[in-house]
């Protein structure tokens, strides 16, 4: 039985759904959105665990502005709805989950968006002219889907005995259940962090292993590495408490009626091998997509071990045409870079992934204003964006103003938030305005030595605009702008006339 016929069908009905579908819905395009529970946000009803977001509420700002205060909003979908904002939903910093769930329900029934709970979809199927999705109520046919339905399933490396780890999403979150017990943590992300700092008071030793050292966010300037509420674990590690952070291989795990026998190798002790002890053993090892629902005429590809979708430049299936991916799913592009595998960093992404939709679908031409090809003109509105974009401040090396010469007029059309990559490829001869950190190894981060002139700004470790000139979608040359404390790129002598030399020598005489 056919149940309908739309253009854009999006799966699932999270926060990126719920965007994507905000943003459909105000173009009045032709969409649906299935969503296989009776509510929006299944993944935020479960998960994290111990209900504590990481995503930052920076509540009290600087600014009044409300595009500036979106950089210390990491959990707000966009819309023009003053009222439908996180902040008005939780004051705390580190908010609960139950206050997003609460956010998004609101947000869905708010826009009245056009949300069909209740249907999972069961197989997607391609087409001729689109796609077929099979749901237990009947078939849709589509013109182009978008996948947002998040993580689907934990990931469970491949390690002889993981079937005796109990998982993340089933292990017991009552720390008092861990009360004297040696307790192995297979992972060293920030799902392995919540779990051991929750028992780190009644556990007699707790261990976190995993081949890889672990990463800080306060080192990698990415959200998604191990974060500081955490800390007090790395303080007990340290203080020879027998908590530990290891870097291992697990080659075995061994279970017997008393507990089990763990054998690793460590990664950085000449090969030495041991066998441990332990009364738990615990798997937190993150999620992986569920590539179940395509049939094998659009069987996506996918990479970090089959984690995500390989993605084309706009978010489209590297190998199947017309299928998208959307969402915390959709971060191959700038895996550990920018947001993308977060709300804060997707909600810009599916804004613009709307623009480009609609180009391609509906024939609507994506959007661009019109600069006069001035040293003096470029440098207001490359600083006033800067300044004030919120998407290029959490969408930091990856998405980009883009300014293209136009023959027509003379003057430069200027493109906002596309995907760096994406513009290079289309457009060729242009420059692009982005920010950037410095990627530099610094011994500690808590005492980098700064050179605070303008011709040292290339060196600048902190975030800061850079400018880039392409000629047929290759980089040729670049120009950094000095960092600045509290992220005002306007002075005269760091930031204006560099920009305006820089130009001045880039233009045409």
């Amino acid at each position: 039985m056919i149940i309908g016929n739309h253009r854009y069908v999006i799966v699932g009905a999270g926060p990126a759904g719920l965007q994507l579908s905000y943003y459909l819905h105000r173009e009045g395009a032709d969409y649906l959105t299935l969503e296989r529970g009776a509510e929006p946000a299944a993944f935020f009803r479960r998960y994290p665990r111990h209900r504590r977001l990481i995503s930052l509420n920076k509540v009290h700002t600087t600014s009044t502005d409300p595009e500036i205060k979106l950089r210390w909003d990491w959990n707000s979908l966009l819309n023009d709805a003053p009222a439908l904002m996180f902040p008005e939903y939780s004051g705390e910093y580190l908010p609960h989950a139950d206050d997003l769930v609460r956010y998004l329900e609101d947000f869905r029934r708010f826009h009245d968006l056009n949300v069909r709970f209740e249907t999972a979809v069961e197989r997607i199927e391609r087409t001729a002219d689109g796609f077929v999705l099979h749901t237990p109520a009947g078939v849709l046919h589509a013109r182009c889907v978008i996948v947002a339905a998040g993580w689907g399933a934990p990931f469970i490396p491949d390690i002889p005995g993981i079937e005796h780890a109990v998982g993340y999403e089933d292990m017991s979150i009552e720390p008092e259940e861990y009360a004297g017990k040696r307790v192995l943590i297979i992972g060293k992300g920030n799902s392995a962090f919540e779990t051991a700092h929750a028992m780190l008071g009644h556990a007699a030793m707790v261990h976190l292993a995993s081949r890889r050292p672990l990463k800080l966010a306060w080192n990698s300037k990415h959200p998604g590495d191990v974060r500081g509420q955490y800390g007090a674990l790395l303080d007990s590690y340290q203080f020879k408490t027998l908590h530990s952070v290891l870097d291992c291989t697990i080659d075995e795990i061994r279970r017997d009626a008393d507990g089990y026998d763990v054998r690793i190798t460590y990664t950085h002790a000449d090969g030495e091998q041991a066998l441990l002890r332990y009364d738990t053993v615990l798997r937190c090892t993150g999620f992986r997509m569920d590539t179940g629902i395509f049939d094998a005429s659009c069987a996506p590809v996918t990479e970090r071990d089959g984690r995500m979708p390989s993605l084309r430049p706009d978010w489209q299936s590297a190998n199947v045409d017309d299928l998208y991916f959307a969402g915390t799913i959709a971060q191959a592009r700038d895996f550990k870079r920018a947001s993308s595998a977060f709300i804060d960093g997707f909600r810009y992404n599916l804004r613009t992934l709307t623009r480009l939709l609609r180009e391609r679908y509906d024939d609507v031409p994506l959007s661009y204003d019109t600069v006069p090809a001035e040293p003096e003109a470029l440098t207001r509105l490359v600083l006033d964006r800067v300044n004030w974009s919120s998407a290029l401040w959490t969408q930091f090396e990856y998405l980009c103003d883009a300014l293209v010469p136009d023959p027509a007029s003379g003057g430069l059309r200027h493109y906002i938030d596309l995907p760096e990559d994406y513009a290079a490829d289309r457009f060729g001869d242009l420059y692009t305005v982005t920010l950037r950190w410095g990627r530099d190894e610094y011994g500690d981060v808590f005492a980098i030595e700064r050179h605070p002139q303008p011709d040292r700004a290339a060196e600048s470790a902190f975030i800061h605009p850079v400018i880039r000139r392409y000629r047929d979608g290759e980089l040729v040359d670049e120009l950094h702008l000095l960092e600045d404390l509290l992220a005002e790129w306007r002075r005269p002598d760091r930031h204006v006339a560099p920009l305006e030399e820089y130009f001045a020598k880039q233009l045409p005489g």
